[in-house]
């Protein structure tokens, strides 16, 4: 199997993994109360939810397999692929309350499937470098923290609902998708110099670190509002910002040119299937 095939697979079973847990977490954080939001307390109660424990285990498994998607793709292959997290977290979902997707609903899962297909396979993502200059990390964390505190800052102006869901799921997927980025650094690291460098390596420590920072975001914008709000912005904010971290960062490539139109008709595909999706009936007894 071709590295570029490995890296789709492992990018397939992190997303159905990231679909577990969010359907796990979001039933322990369903029922932590309003007063915890944005606090310590609030991972204190979860930490006490074993619903909340099988999805960080879950959560570990996915990250396990980003991480060897990472190794054998590129940031822009591999990140846009998890946008198909909200239809298999939906499809999870509908068995874990013994409930049909209607018929709306498999046809907005195809169509993020068909999106997807289609905007990877135009664009084709391709090149990029193993070694990043340090000020283009510095820069990069530097733009991706002030994003991301503005839209906490506004979140926390907001009453809980479906803006402050929206703001704080915008905010778990800039953080998500800089530790994806961190994430591959340190799998190069890993291929290229052994275990030792990996262990030694900055980027190693800045993904775990950015990652419990996103995972602390996705709590509460589980907790602030419904499904229909936070999922698209994390699922599409984090396809975006990766792409544009693998393109800027990484110096990856895609196609241009008339390949900007099949690419176009796939994005739309799968902003379209993102939006349906959540507004499966069962999907709002997941708040």
């Amino acid at each position: 199997m071709s590295e570029p095939a490995l890296a789709v697979l492992f990018a397939l079973l992190a997303a159905v993994s990231n679909a577990l847990a969010t359907v796990l977490q979001r039933k322990a954080a369903q029922n932590v109360p309003q007063a915890h939001a944005f606090s310590f307390r609030l991972m204190l109660d979860l930490l006490h939810t074993p619903v909340w424990l099988g999805g960080i285990a879950a959560v570990i498994c996915a990250a396990a397999c980003q991480a060897l998607a990472l190794t054998f793709g590129s940031l822009a292959l591999v990140q846009p692929l998890f946008v198909s997290e909200l239809p298999f977290a939906l499809v999870i979902a509908s068995f874990v309350l013994h409930r049909r997707l209607p018929g709306y609903g498999w046809a907005a899962v195809v169509m993020v499937a068909a999106g997807l297909a289609l905007a990877l396979a135009a664009a084709a993502p391709h090149g990029g470098r193993a070694q990043v200059p340090a000020d283009v990390w510095a820069y990069t964390l530097i733009a991706a923290t002030g994003v991301t505190a503005g839209c906490v800052g506004v979140a926390l102006r907001r009453p809980g609902g479906r803006a402050r869901a929206a703001l704080f799921g915008a905010a778990a997927a800039i953080g998500y998708a800089v530790t994806a980025a961190l994430m591959k650094a340190a799998a190069i690291t890993f291929e290229q110099e052994g275990t030792a460098a990996f262990f030694t390596d900055w980027q190693t420590y800045g993904f775990f670190a950015t990652g419990a920072c996103a995972l602390f975001l996705l709590s509460n914008a589980m907790q602030s509002g419904p499904l229909v709000a936070s999922q698209p912005a994390l699922t599409l904010g984090d396809a975006t910002v990766s792409l544009i971290l693998g393109m800027l960062v990484f110096h990856e490539h895609i196609r241009t040119g008339w390949w900007l139109l099949p690419e176009a008709v796939g994005v739309l595909l799968i902003v379209i299937g993102t939006t349906i999706l959540p507004r499966v009936p069962y999907a709002q007894t997941l708040r």
